[in-house]
């Protein structure tokens, strides 16, 4: 247990200590924090620096004179009388969009003409703003229908569907699907690339050390089977460093953006409210602790999320405890990093460069990549078939489990697919362990799947 003990501690001081390393923890969490923040800064920057368009508006059918709403996009002018001629205004700076409206009855054609591109946005909202106002026009000549009542009615006659999860003591909670789902797939996510990123490390230093000969200096002092759990371990608990790291520092910069601009994430925080608005019913009562009395809607929206931390939200209105998440995150992490990198190990053993490698990768990484292919109709149908095998099977369950966790799993299928990983986890290390012995000392042979089954059977 000490040579163990001692491997783990160089395999982890060594690579803690490499420049790049450092270079990685520091740097990574600044581009994930700048992703999260700057195309918010780039969009608020974008609109605030938009200015308001002057149109010039020829309409031959008289009837939008004086109907077009000026806003925060466009301010609009009438004139009447020939297209041609007013074309040159774009040129002088007076306007910067001449909106032609076509006479016609049946269907009514517009063109828009300008000299400078105009905002993407300009256009749709043109149309809406047509479309309105002919159907307005509908409303009173053809069914003599006040288009204030007819709003008003509209919006009273509106159907909403709330989706209402319910556990076996009878309580209710408001299910938020659709967080459910990217929740679900952001773990699966993260997971899969550290998973190979971290199996890619064992795989290359067992390489590095069969390449320049240490591994016999080690070897004499070491059984191959406490080397290869020592290296496995060491890098598990770098990648673990570097996952908190990132995580920390992360936040920290998102968090000391948000204090210097504080109305930055403004706008993505009225989207999330009003996403959860339509999505889930609000309502007096604390959801989730047995409350059954129906929600309402008048609730606001803001004093719950100014009264409630993020944590006791999730806990709330999600199908999932954060804290068990999060548990549950680190259990398929390392373990889905331990049966890989293990197989990683052995395969690093049995050849002697990185390129010869590949033909034995490939079926241990099919699995997790078909996951990964895989992961809309898993995540569309957390319960199906399909994602209830792949959370099942030891080579896919550390991505399909996550992915299916936010949606809620039932705790038997939960513990069987834990079992299962760390059975798994024992058989991968027992076939690793060896192929590791005796490919780690074979030197100038192509290794070949034939040579893999003997050394199974030794």
């Amino acid at each position: 247990m000490n040579k163990i003990k001692l491997i783990i501690a160089r395999e982890y001081l060594t690579r803690v200590k490499k420049k790049s390393f450092i270079i990685m923890t520091i740097l990574a969490p600044v581009l994930l924090a700048a992703l999260m923040v700057v195309p918010t800064l780039i969009a608020v920057r974008t609109m605030e620096s938009q200015k308001q368009m002057n149109i010039l508006v020829i309409d031959e059918n008289d009837f939008f004179i004086n109907k077009l709403e000026d806003s925060s996009f466009a301010v609009f002018t009438y004139r009447s009388g020939e297209v041609e001629e007013f074309k040159k205004e774009l040129f002088t700076g007076n306007y910067d969009a001449l909106l032609h409206i076509i006479k016609g009855d049946a269907v009514l054609r517009a063109n828009l003409f300008y000299a400078k591109d105009p905002p993407s946005r300009l256009e749709s909202n043109l149309v809406k703003e047509l479309n309105k106002h002919l159907f307005d026009r509908l409303l009173i000549e053809t069914f003599n229908i006040d288009p204030q009542e007819f709003e008003r009615y509209k919006n009273t006659t509106q159907a909403t569907i709330t989706s209402i999860k319910i556990d076996e003591q009878g309580n209710e909670k408001a299910s938020f699907a659709e967080v459910s789902k990217i929740v679900g797939m952001v773990s699966g996510i993260i997971i899969y690339f550290f998973i190979f990123m971290c199996a890619q490390q064992v795989l290359r230093g067992v390489l590095e050390e069969k390449t320049n000969r240490i591994i016999e200096v080690l070897i004499s002092s070491v059984k191959p089977m406490q080397l290869m759990l020592g290296k496995i371990v060491g890098v598990a608990m770098v990648g673990l460093t570097q996952f908190v790291l990132w995580v920390v520092l992360t936040f920290a910069l998102v968090f000391g953006v948000g204090l210097v601009m504080p109305n930055l994430l403004a706008g993505d925080s009225e989207m999330i409210q009003t996403a959860m608005q339509n999505q889930m019913a609000v309502g007096g009562g604390n959801m989730g602790d047995g409350n059954t009395q129906p929600l309402q809607n008048t609730v606001d929206m803001e004093q719950f999320l100014a009264q409630n931390s993020i944590f006791e939200q999730i806990q709330n209105y999600f199908n999932f405890s954060f804290t068990a998440l999060l548990l549950c995150f680190l259990f398929y992490f390392i373990f889905g990093y331990l049966i890989y990198a293990s197989l990683y190990a052995a395969v690093g053993s049995a050849v002697d460069a990185e390129t010869d490698s590949q033909q034995f990768l490939l079926p241990v990484t099919v699995p997790l990549i078909l996951t990964i292919i895989l992961f809309m109709p898993i995540t569309e149908d957390p319960s199906g078939s399909l994602a209830l095998w792949m959370s099942m099977i030891p080579l896919t369950s550390p991505v399909a489990m996550m992915m299916r966790l936010p949606s809620g799993v039932p705790l038997y299928e939960l513990l069987i697919s834990m079992s299962l990983c760390v059975l798994f986890f024992f058989c991968c290390v027992w076939l690793a362990a060896k192929i590791y012995r005796i490919g780690i000392l074979t030197y100038g042979k192509k290794t070949t799947w034939k040579d893999l089954g003997k050394w199974l059977r030794y």
